[in-house]
């Protein structure tokens, strides 16, 4: 009894840092190897799924040198490297300490699994623990953070996880009975899934922001009440559903079906469907989850070796069994997590990729034998229930939004407008530092400011809610309009009211990224003025004249006579044929009197691709572009009186 409920506990722990290895490595791939989609596509994507491949000799690793030293050996490596992690300077030192981590954690489950044949308890108290752990921290990993709070709470992790490992694993110990392979097996497309929507905290919030139902600001995402209850709701209904035992035929039906509705609603990339999407591949995930629970809880004697009866440290057929499918599942994981957002740069559909990995979860539910000992003690206890619920509510509250701001008593007679691609938060180094970012934003003193590539969960660049982030620290309430889907897109943060908004999203000409162009409406103090952000994308080999001359016809209508701002990444240079789209239209670069101004790459800036244009009448002033490295884009500044 002892010894499962620490595998329990082991298992769970983690989950929990290899979590927090994978929310390194899956971005240090893209920004670091992938150097911004500059290696080619089937380069990274190999160099990613290598090291999974690789994983696939754990289990005969394991089987030939026994669980509990393979098991010890690879949890100190993952542990070293999480923690080396934080100190990392980033760039290639990041890069491999995170493949080796990655590494490591692949090698451990496989141990693990020699050992435990019933995952699950540990499985939903891992995931759950990191979901409301990342709402605790409003998103931004421990690993980033630093400072002595970070350091404490990461060495805490990490020790109990390493101090759960050998009591976890007995030189004797068997396997908590039965095969349980089948629950091994969807580890990887249970955590594909997790970290996409259904235990993603950022991606709760985002669903909570999006506005309906407003004719001024549907389908725009603005900084979220706290009574809106999607985060409370999705951790809830996940352990309610991995609690809940209705009856069987009831079950197969019910949750697989919940899950593969959810992960077709989310695939659709309606803003509108988000936090249905949320909620019901929360309560079909753990629905699947208790219906493949069916191993005994009780020891069994491993497989005999030969004619005798000494216990087989290496865990048995059936241990290297699991091993093969925990590993063969988490390569499931990383080709889900390729397939998906390297669709964003090829340009083919991606919304089969959590349906198929939600169907592959709801298939081995429904083919699930029933318990082998019935009834089974729950996976976890029912207190976990109002107590992550409370947590997760908790960090909502730690994390309140900033309050909307008052209209200025008189209008000011000019304001300072800061346009910045800030590549999802990630510096030239490849690091997540918010703060770098605030000060890089900060320097100009804006009044306004217009993002591009901005990124509110994916998966892909570690889950964070880089806008509520970096608008928390600027106190700065936003404006979100989703591009490429709900959780990536631009945004404009203002120090004045938001009376309005629309968005237009863009047809694609030929390109791979979804773009679209954000109007909004600022009330000034008894004057408006009309801003709009975007993000061209160009197609392949060609220039966006296309979705420019878009834009700039949507710009003049929505401003109609007022003050117009229009900024952001153009993807253009002055003297292209998509810069000239702008101008025709009668809009003035705001940015003249300083070019030559490169913006990119901020290192060694030498295109002009980040504008300002605005209409006659406001007369720009300081332009620049200040240098630093927390993007790969230099910031564009300028300060605009207003006629």
């Amino acid at each position: 009894m002892r010894h499962r409920h620490l595998r329990t506990a082991a298992l769970a722990l983690g989950v929990v840092v290899l979590l927090d290895v994978l929310r390194v490595w899956l971005p240090s791939i893209i920004t670091i190897f992938g150097r911004a989609a500059e290696t080619p596509a089937e380069l990274l994507g190999a160099f990613a799924l290598g090291w999974f491949v690789l994983a696939l000799a754990a289990p005969v690793l394991v089987r030939r040198v026994g669980p509990r030293p393979v098991g010890v050996v690879a949890a100190g490596v993952l542990a070293a490297t999480r923690l080396a992690l934080t100190a990392a300077p980033g760039g290639r030192i990041q890069l491999w300490l995170a493949c080796a981590g990655l590494l490591a954690g692949l090698v451990w489950l496989a141990a693990a699994a020699a050992t435990v044949a019933r995952p699950v308890p540990g499985l939903a108290y891992g995931l759950t623990g990191a979901a409301v752990g990342h709402a605790l921290l409003g998103t931004e990993d421990l690993v980033w953070r630093g400072g002595v709070l970070g350091w404490v709470l990461s060495v805490l992790l990490v020790g109990a996880f390493l101090a759960a490992q050998p009591a976890a694993s007995p030189p004797a110990a068997a396997p908590d009975g039965g095969e349980g392979g089948a629950a091994w097996l969807l580890v990887g497309p249970v955590l594909l899934l997790a970290g996409q929507s259904a235990l993603a905290p950022a991606v709760w919030d985002a669903a909570a922001s999006y506005r309906h139902g407003s004719a001024d600001l549907s389908g725009l995402a603005l900084p979220p009440a706290r009574l809106a209850a999607v985060p409370e709701a999705a951790i809830g209904l996940f352990l309610v559903a991995v609690l809940l035992r209705p009856p069987r035929p009831v079950a197969r039906v019910l949750w697989p079906a919940a899950l593969v509705v959810g992960a077709g609603l989310f695939a659709t990339d309606r803003a509108g469907w988000l936090a249905a999407a949320v909620l019901l591949t929360a309560a079909g995930l753990g629905g699947c989850l208790a219906l493949v629970d069916t191993v005994a809880d009780r020891t069994e004697s491993l497989t005999p070796r030969g004619s005798g009866t000494e216990p087989d440290p290496g865990g048995g057929h059936g241990g290297r069994r699991r091993g093969f499918a925990v590993v063969g599942g988490m390569l499931g994981f990383a080709v889900g997590a390729v397939a998906y957002y390297a669709a964003y740069d090829l340009g083919y559909p991606n919304g089969w990729v959590p349906v198929l990995a939600a169907l592959v979860v709801a298939v081995a539910a429904v083919l699930a034998p029933p318990s082998v000992a019935a009834p089974l003690r729950p996976p976890v206890p029912v207190w976990t229930v109002p107590g992550a619920m409370l947590l997760t509510a908790v960090g909502g509250g730690i994390h309140r939004p900033v309050p909307a701001p008052e209209p200025p008593a008189t209008p000011p007679a000019a304001v300072r407008v800061v346009a910045y691609n800030i590549r999802m938060g990630f510096g030239l180094d490849g690091r997540l530092d918010l703060d770098a970012l605030t000060r890089a934003v900060n320097g100009s003193r804006p009044d306004v400011v217009l993002l591009s590539e901005v990124d509110r969960g994916w998966l892909l660049n570690g889950g964070h809610d880089t806008l509520a982030l970096l608008a928390g620290r600027l106190r700065m309430p936003y404006v979100f309009a989703p591009a490429a889907d709900p959780v990536w897109g631009d945004a404009v943060l203002s120090r004045f009211p938001v009376r309005a908004g629309r968005t237009l999203p863009l047809a694609a000409h030929g390109a791979p990224t979804g773009a679209q162009a954000l109007g909004v409406t600022l009330d000034l103090g008894g004057r408006e003025l009309a801003v709009v952000a975007t993000h061209l994308q160009p197609p392949p080999g060609q220039g966006p004249v296309a979705q420019a001359g878009e834009v700039a016809a949507f710009a003049t209508r929505y401003a109609a006579g007022r003050p117009l701002v229009l900024g952001g990444d153009l993807n253009t240079e002055p003297g292209d044929a998509a810069f000239a789209e702008f101008t025709r239209a009668g809009l003035v670069d705001a940015l003249a009197a300083a070019r030559p101004l490169p913006t990119s790459p901020a290192d060694d800036p030498r295109t002009q691709i980040d504008h300002v244009f605005v209409t006659p009448g406001v007369t720009p002033s300081g332009a620049a572009a200040p240098r630093g490295t927390a993007s790969d884009h230099l910031p564009v500044a300028v300060t605009l009186a207003l006629p």
